[in-house]
């Protein structure tokens, strides 16, 4: 090793000793404890419900679904759209449908976003193309320009929706083929139950027992006539 490598290193493991060796004030330490009391967050529910929203930005990504500003009617009728096209049974398939109708109120989101940024460019920088005399040639420039300012914006609106259309299309074959599988289980179970042992059909609709249709019992019909030819006999045989 060098010398001028072995002065560097010589330094190095000065400074390493030095610093380790530097005790903490009391003052440094009691300000330290200070700063860390202070960087707890919010404690009040109010501060912690507005703290939880700081990151809410579009309701694109987390766990915050509807934005103060959202229609939550509209929000019901495509939860129960998506629960009629579906029709959900056990908890896995619920939680499926769920997620889908929450994506697709996502998906609808980004179009109004979208117009929002250039509504918004529109007001604040019209008067940066006011310059040009031709209204057409005003316009696309205005329109640039405000893709230019709003690009970064823009850009993760189409990479948010692309993100969202593939976890649609993931989490709706993941439901179709959960709903297979049950209805070809509920299938098999209703193939295999034992199959209803046939009755005997019963002429005309009606059925009998034996002493019900025996020729000796004076209820029925055979029986009546049976009587009937009898005592006719018997008159013409007084007579």
């Amino acid at each position: 090793m060098s010398n001028r490598a072995q002065r560097r290193a010589a330094e190095r493991a000065s400074r390493q000793t030095s610093n380790a060796a530097a005790p903490i004030s009391e003052a440094q330490l009691n300000a330290n404890r200070a700063n860390a009391q202070m960087s707890t967050g919010p404690t009040s529910p109010a501060g912690k419900e507005i703290s939880s929203h700081n990151a809410v930005k579009t309701g694109l990504t987390g766990r915050t679904i509807l934005l103060p500003t959202d229609d939550v009617a509209a929000y019901q009728s495509i939860v129960a759209m998506v629960n009629a096209k579906f029709a959900p049974v056990n908890d896995i398939e619920k939680h499926l449908t769920q997620t889908i109708a929450d994506t697709e109120w996502r998906l609808l989101r980004i179009p109004v976003l979208e117009s929002g940024f250039y509504a918004l460019g529109r007001h604040q920088l019209a008067s940066e193309c006011a310059h040009e005399r031709d209204p057409q040639t005003r316009a696309v420039m205005l329109e640039a320009l405000i893709f230019q300012t709003f690009q970064k914006d823009l850009r993760n609106l189409a990479l948010q929706e692309r993100r969202l259309r593939s976890q649609l299309k993931a989490d709706t074959a993941e439901l179709r083929r959960l709903r297979a599988e049950r209805q070809e289980k509920e299938k098999e179970q209703e193939e295999a139950k034992p199959a209803a042992t046939p009755q005997p059909a019963t002429p005309n609709g009606f059925e009998f027992s034996t002493p019900e249709i025996t020729p000796d019992s004076p209820t029925t019909p055979q029986a009546e006539i049976t009587q009937e030819t009898e005592m006719t006999t018997e008159a013409t045989a007084a007579a």
